[in-house]
């Protein structure tokens, strides 16, 4: 794809307006972003920018909910949001004869929403209810408690949607006074992608950002050290969910390509060591697979698998013993050169969709500065070699420090605190 059809526009406030224009397709999607996330707030603000994510779309002085919702559905629209640790994003997907439409919604909430008592009252329940479906789904809460055991204290430790005691506190003035700190010009990026002219664009959003004005308060995020401890919840499930975490990269290290892979070699998809050792050859999971949590400062690599409680140490040993292996031996040639192959298939894949072309053009700019090209991301991939791999597992694998978590029937300390990577036997049952 011609990446000469991507601009970026800086308002003078600082607010930054990009696009890709790929004139083939008759959609544009488009995302309002904020570099700040559950990672910036304070233990007593937990769970304000989840519910701020949720009040835009609850009225503005030209618009109340019903009437966001009805125009957006007119359009034959998809509109949504999310919170993560460092980036709320507002989006949304039209055809390109609505653009001009969509832009004036999504300028309107973001910039005029009233944040009504009344509202906030109605989403409690609705958030409170996300927390519970949650708590409700063993293998997405274990991710929860996962953080926490690895995160500790530290705000990545913490849920991105809060806790109850903090949503059923929060008013009006929680909300204004988090989003009037936070939501400032140098932490909005504006991404577009489809049938779209960026001139036509930014004379859009001109008018209605370049009123934003910039908030000196400073702040800033405190790097955590990663825990090593284990802690048991127990609670009466079928399985014994585990994650084990230990340390990782940041979503800006120079080796990324080589920890995404590493990645994808010990628990990214079927073929990988892990999902053959522990499901095919023992069948001790249906489910097992590694995952990155990456941020701007810091990492962390982990492990999930759900499996009978009475084989969770031997699942734990076998994982434990697969990252060791990883850290002191080369992979094959083929095991890398496939890795590869998956790696670039999902990324040319998805680079078929304007959603996902509007999502890369505000994580570059809001991670690196730049727009950086698929085919600039797909050298880096094809000149990692196996010693490349080897350095990055050694750097991460040969420590002590994991922390183990496992929600389920399971309460016998004495069946872990032994186990050989726990460090200072820090053992915290829940």
């Amino acid at each position: 794809m011609d990446e000469n059809l991507i601009n970026n526009t800086a308002l003078k406030n600082g607010i930054r307006i990009l696009s890709k224009q790929i004139p083939n397709v008759r959609s544009v999607s488009m995302g309002v972003w904020v570099d700040v996330g559950a990672r910036d707030e304070s233990l007593e603000e937990n769970g304000l920018s989840h519910l701020i994510e949720h009040m835009i779309f609850k009225g503005t002085k030209r618009r109340n909910a019903f009437q966001i919702a009805k125009e957006f559905d007119a359009i034959g629209g998809h509109s949504n949001a999310f919170t993560s640790m460092e980036n709320t994003c507002f989006h949304a997907k039209v055809l390109d004869s609505h653009t001009h439409t969509m832009i004036d919604i999504l300028s309107d909430i973001f910039l005029n929403s009233v944040f009504d008592e009344t509202e906030i009252e109605k989403e409690r329940p609705v958030i409170l209810q996300e927390i519970g479906m949650v708590e409700d789904s063993p293998d997405e809460y274990i991710h929860v408690l996962s953080g926490n055991a690895y995160w500790g204290d530290n705000p990545l430790g913490r849920s991105i949607l809060g806790s109850r005691e903090n949503i059923v506190s929060f008013g009006p003035e929680a909300v204004k006074s988090f989003f009037n700190r936070f939501y400032r010009p140098d932490r909005i990026v504006i991404s577009a992608a489809g049938n779209i002219d960026h001139a036509w664009f930014v004379d859009k959003l001109e008018a209605p950002f370049k009123a934003v004005e910039q908030n000196t308060e400073q702040f800033e995020r405190v790097t955590p050290e990663g825990l090593s401890t284990v802690d048991l919840h127990h609670r009466e499930l079928e399985l014994a969910h585990i994650c084990i975490g230990t340390r990782g990269l940041s979503i800006t290290d120079p080796r990324r390509y080589e920890f995404s892979l590493l990645s994808t070699i010990l628990g990214g998809n079927m073929s990988s060591r892990l999902f053959q050792e522990i499901r095919e050859r023992r069948g001790l999971a249906y489910s097992v697979y590694s995952f990155v949590n990456s941020y701007f400062d810091t990492g962390m690599f982990g492990v999930y698998a759900g499996v009978d409680h009475a084989r969770a140490t031997e699942c734990i040993d076998v994982t434990i013993k697969e990252l060791r292996k990883m850290s002191s031996q080369r992979v094959t040639t083929s095991e890398l050169t496939n890795a590869k192959e998956h790696t670039k298939g999902n990324l040319l894949l998805s680079a078929e969709s304007v959603d996902n072309h509007m999502v890369r053009l505000a994580q570059t700019d809001i991670h690196f500065g730049r727009y950086i090209p698929i085919q600039e991301v797909i050298e880096k991939i094809e000149a990692v070699t196996t010693d490349d791999i080897l350095a990055v597992a050694e750097s991460l694998f040969q420590s002590e420090d994991y922390a183990l978590t496992i929600l389920g029937p399971v309460d016998n300390k004495s069946d872990y605190e032994n186990l050989h990577f726990v460090k200072n036997s820090g053992i915290n049952p829940v």
